[in-house]
């Protein structure tokens, strides 16, 4: 089965437009090195929690939006080789200085599919 590359992070909203052009000009990387897909979802409806919740784990401000994307790769073998490539092929850094987020209240992480329906 294929495996996931997940992101969780939070967007100034005034950054939207940035955020976006940045996200479509590195999916094309991701892909010219194997990603099989990005997605790249801006919250519209991510409900406040009091235990736990989505804008409670990246501590968004109220001038932030929650931004919910994953990578699809064919394999942990080629995620691995395909995101160390992509890491340092120049273009990934391209419009990132300064960075449209803050990048410490990013979370992330790789996971194996288990269910695709």
């Amino acid at each position: 089965m294929n495996y996931i590359d997940g992101f969780v992070l939070a967007v100034p909203t005034a950054n939207r437009e940035k955020y976006r052009a940045i996200a479509q000009r590195a999916s094309a990387v991701f892909k010219e090195y194997g990603a099989l897909g990005v997605t790249e979802c801006w919250g519209d409806d991510v409900p406040e929690g009091k235990v736990t919740s989505f804008p409670l784990a990246v501590q968004r401000k109220p001038d932030e939006t929650v931004v919910f994307s994953w990578i699809t790769w064919p394999s942990r073998a080629a995620r691995d080789e395909g995101m160390k490539k992509a890491m340092a092929d120049p273009r990934i850094k391209e419009g990132m200085d300064p960075m449209p987020f803050d990048g410490q209240r990013l979370i992330y992480g790789g996971f194996q599919v288990i269910v695709s329906a």
